[in-house]
C-alpha cells in the first residue's frame, strides 16, 4: 500500500467514527425517523452532484430497482437503527457495535446463504459476541432495559449490512456488475423513499419538540454530505486501490475514532470496558476477515 492509501484509509474511518458522533447530537433533538431520513435525502443529493461533477454514465444496466430494494436494507434499516441507537447510546458504543458487521456477515451466509462456515470463523463470531457482552456489562452507561435496546437495535444494523452483501453479489455484480458510484446512489434513493412516508407520518403525528438550531443542522449535512456521501466515494476509490481485503480493514479503525470524538466533542465518560471489549471484537474482526489458507488439495493441483 502506498502512503496515501493509509492516508484515505484513516481518513475514511475518521469520517465514518464521526457519524455516531453526528447521530448523538442530532438524533434527541429531531427523533429516529427525521434522522434518518435527512441523512439518507442529503446523501442522495450529495451523490447525485459528484455523479453529475464526473459526468458518470446513468446505465444501470436493469438493476434501478435492485439497487432501492438494497438501499432499504443497506442504509434504510440500519439508518432508522442507528438514530434510534444515538438517543440512548454513547457514539463510542455504537462506533465499537458497528464492527460486528463482518461476524453477522459469516452468520448470515452460513444460515442462509449456504456459505461455509470455518472453526476459525465460528471462532470469531463468538469471541466478537463475547466482545458486546462485555461493553454492554461493564461499559460507562447502567446496564437496563434502555442500554439492551439501543444494543440490540445496533445489531440489527449490523445484521441488515450482511444480508445486503450477499444480495448485492447476487443481484449486482451478475452481467459485468455495476458501477459502484450508481449503486451507491440507488442505495440512498431506495432508504430516501423508503423513510419519507415514515418521516411524513411521524412529523405529523409526533413533530419534534424543536427543529434545532444551527448546530443541529451543520451536524445532520456532516452526516448526510460527509458521512454518507463523500464517505462512499472515498470507500470506493480504497476499494480499486487496494482490493475489498485491505480496505475491510477501515472496520478495524472506526471504533477508536467513534470513542475520541465522542469524548472529545461530547465529553462521554471512557471506560476500560471500551478497551477490553474493542480489543475482543477487533481479534474477532480479524479472525473472521483473515485470508483462509489454501486446502492441501488446491496446493497439489497447482
Amino acid at each position: 500500500m502506498r502512503p496515501v492509501d493509509y492516508l484515505r484509509l484513516i481518513a475514511l474511518a475518521a469520517i465514518w467514527g464521526a457519524s455516531f458522533l453526528f447521530m448523538r447530537i442530532v438524533a434527541p433533538v429531531l427523533g429516529t425517523l427525521p434522522t434518518a431520513f435527512f441523512r439518507a435525502f442529503l446523501a442522495a443529493i450529495g451523490l447525485l452532484v459528484i455523479l453529475l461533477i464526473m459526468r458518470a454514465s446513468w446505465d444501470f444496466r436493469g438493476k434501478l430497482k435492485h439497487c432501492l430494494v438494497l438501499g432499504v436494507i443497506n442504509a434504510g434499516i440500519p439508518s432508522a437503527m442507528y438514530t434510534a441507537a444515538a438517543q440512548v447510546l454513547p457514539a463510542g458504543y455504537s462506533a465499537i457495535f458497528n464492527a460486528t458487521t463482518p461476524m453477522m456477515g459469516v452468520l448470515i451466509g452460513a444460515l442462509f446463504f449456504a456459505e461455509g462456515i470455518t472453526a476459525t470463523k465460528a471462532g470469531g463470531v463468538l469471541l466478537g459476541l463475547l466482545g458486546v457482552a462485555l461493553l454492554t456489562r461493564t461499559g460507562p452507561v447502567a446496564f437496563d432495559t434502555t442500554l439492551l435496546w439501543g444494543a440490540l437495535a445496533c445489531l440489527i444494523a449490523t445484521a441488515c449490512y450482511g444480508f445486503a452483501g450477499f444480495l448485492a453479489r447476487r443481484w449486482l455484480d451478475q452481467q459485468g456488475g455495476l458501477d459502484s458510484r450508481l449503486a451507491a446512489f440507488g442505495s440512498t434513493l431506495g432508504a430516501s423513499l423508503l423513510l419519507l412516508p415514515l418521516f411524513a407520518v411521524s412529523a405529523i403525528s409526533q413533530p419534534p419538540a424543536s427543529w434545532g438550531g444551527s448546530t443541529v443542522w451543520l451536524s445532520l449535512a456532516g452526516l448526510g454530505f460527509v458521512c454518507t456521501a463523500f464517505a462512499y466515494v472515498l470507500y470506493f476509490r480504497l476499494l480499486t486501490d487496494i482490493g475489498p481485503v485491505r480496505s475491510m480493514t477501515v472496520t478495524f479503525l472506526i471504533p477508536p475514532f467513534g470513542v475520541l470524538w465522542g469524548a472529545l466533542l461530547l465529553d462521554e465518560p471512557l471506560s476500560w470496558a471500551y478497551l477490553y471489549g474493542g480489543v475482543l471484537i477487533g481479534l474477532a474482526l480479524w479472525l473472521v476477515v483473515k485470508p483462509s489458507a489454501p486446502a492441501a488439495s488446491n496446493i497439489e493441483s497447482a
